[in-house]
């Protein structure tokens, strides 16, 4: 992996804000925090404060937002010249709201957003992009629409060609999808092309019905012949599975966690962080396996103490730091 590649990892997909909660105002009102988001720029970001080259894909809309965004994800190291501003369509909002159980609610506003704007032709114009990559990196919520579910497929049918590994995150958010049985439809062509898979417990459950997360990834594994899959479970930790190794890995409470959003990105991008630094998926093991999900999960738990993701994803230093702190060497 890597003959005549300059980029480590290209995402395409959703370039968004996160509306976060932040308190009450002093009339009693809920005040919300415009942090930048999206789940694969998420994952870029944190590439790019790992040392990797990142380039990310996407489309937001000529305004304020989408202007921010483009400075944040610039300022994290990550080349935007692939992003698109749309002069009539406005940014992607989304609004996360915490629940008691500590689960997210998620209300977006997209009838239409720029991200589902994408087109084939914009894609082509990147194509050097995708052509340079190592890993090329996508979700479903670039599927959810025909315009850039289109663009999403030509980009795939680049990078399939140019050699590049193909990395997938289902990111399931039922709220953006017209039934259930649409989004399952793309979390199967996902995992149809897909060499690395990040997937978490309850989307595990949805795509096999198995409340047993290892049988589940197992069938998943023997249906689509995934080389790499990753398992999250939240506080519980992580599992992976490889040519029939499979390793597991307890996570990190941290009683600094105000919320979840990021995690699963941070995760992941510290998978192929592991994956880079590997020069693929030949030769992994279980040692190096088990070293992957303990410094993902540690990553994980820190972005937990945080608001937002992109633009406040650990370094490596941190999480190294955080692993000693907690007796792990």
């Amino acid at each position: 992996m890597g003959a005549g590649k300059t980029i480590d990892v290209t995402a395409l997909g959703e370039l968004l804000i996160d509306f976060t909660e932040n308190g009450m105002s002093g009339q009693g009102n809920p005040l919300f925090e415009a942090n930048p988001g999206g789940a694969p720029c998420n994952v870029l970001s944190m590439l790019s404060g790992l040392g990797h080259k990142a380039a990310f894909i996407g489309k937001v809309g000529n305004d304020m937002f989408g202007r921010m965004l483009k400075d944040r994800a610039a300022e994290q190291g990550i080349d935007m010249s692939g992003l698109e501003m749309d002069q009539e369509i406005p940014t992607t909002l989304a609004f996360v709201q915490k629940l008691p159980n500590g689960d997210r609610d998620f209300s977006f506003y997209r009838k239409p957003g720029a991200d589902i704007m994408l087109t084939e032709d914009e894609v082509e114009a990147h194509r050097e992009m995708i052509e340079g990559a190592r890993i090329f990196h996508l979700g479903t919520l670039s599927m959810t629409h025909e315009t850039v579910d289109k663009a999403t497929k030509r980009a795939l049918k680049i990078a399939k060609e140019s050699g590049a590994l193909i990395s997938f995150d289902p990111n399931y958010r039922e709220p953006l999808w017209a039934s259930e049985e649409a989004a399952k439809e793309k979390i199967r062509f996902g995992m149809e092309q897909c060499d690395i898979m990040k997937i978490s417990d309850n989307e595990i459950t949805l795509m096999t019905g198995k409340e047993d997360i290892t049988e589940g990834v197992r069938e998943l594994i023997a249906q689509y012949n995934i080389p790499l899959v990753f398992a999250t479970l939240g506080k519980d930790g992580s599992k992976a599975f490889y040519k029939g190794i499979e390793v597991e890995r307890a996570g990190f409470l941290n009683p600094n966690t105000i919320e979840t959003t990021g995690a699963g990105d941070t995760f992941c991008a510290s998978a192929l962080h592991f994956v880079l630094e590997n020069g693929g998926l030949e030769g992994l093991n279980e040692e190096k396996l088990r070293n992957l999900l303990t410094f993902a999960n540690a990553a994980a738990s820190l972005i937990t103490t945080r608001k937002g993701a992109l633009a406040v994803m650990p370094k490596r230093e941190e999480v190294e730091e955080y692993l000693k702190e907690q007796g792990v060497c």
